[in-house]
């Protein structure tokens, strides 16, 4: 997560106030500790790409509010092209599918819920913007790539958010509890063990 909090910082402009908010991403001789030298290569691959900075070239951090079915909902833009279009600057491993029990293989896009975050930056942006993922990854050489999110899934997503967002409103007030995954960190994190699991019971894909 530091990793992607550091590139947006030099997007941002705010990459001397994180380093010094973040004192370890530097090893005790002062510099900087080897995946965040990476992530300056990162810095610098993005830089070189004159599409990538056309699309990174929007006003910076834009902070919008709004609501969502009554639920209060702040936004903060990376890149916002006002009137004409919504971009996200996105860190990660890489751009290969990825694995959701129950569903099978999924785009990184929708395993990650970025169509989720789309559908929500568009409602409260008001507009019904165009909303772009661009994405580099942490490979040793980044891969890079600007993704649209077409309307269709994003209106999609939107019903998702409309179905939960009250209920997720209700547990971050305490007033609920929420239904366990028992895979995520929060549940590996409060797990209580109660039962003893057979080898038999396991089960490898």
């Amino acid at each position: 997560m530091l990793i992607g909090s550091y590139v947006d910082a030099h997007f941002e402009g705010t990459l001397d106030i994180f380093k010094a908010q973040h004192p370890e991403i530097f090893t005790q001789k002062g510099t900087l500790r080897a995946e965040f030298k990476h992530a300056e290569y990162i810095i610098e691959r993005i830089s070189r790409d004159e599409m990538f900075m056309r699309y990174m070239s929007g006003e910076k951090q834009v902070i919008k509010t709004g609501e969502i079915e009554g639920v209060p909902v702040k936004i903060k833009i990376d890149s916002y092209h006002k009137g004409r279009a919504i971009v996200d600057l996105k860190i990660m491993k890489d751009f290969a599918p990825i694995w959701e029990e129950g569903q099978g293989k999924l785009n990184f896009i929708e395993a990650w819920g970025y169509d989720i975050q789309g559908a929500m930056y568009q409602a409260v942006e008001g507009d019904a913007l165009p909303f772009f993922i661009a994405g580099a990854t942490k490979e040793d050489e980044p891969d890079l790539g600007i993704f649209s999110i077409p309307k269709e899934f994003l209106t999609l997503a939107y019903e998702t958010v409309k179905t939960h967002i009250r209920r997720f409103a209700d547990i971050k007030k305490g007033l609920i509890e929420p239904v366990r995954c028992e895979k995520c960190d929060y549940c590996k994190r409060t797990k209580v063990l109660k039962d003893i699991i057979s080898l038999e019971d396991l089960q490898y894909e």
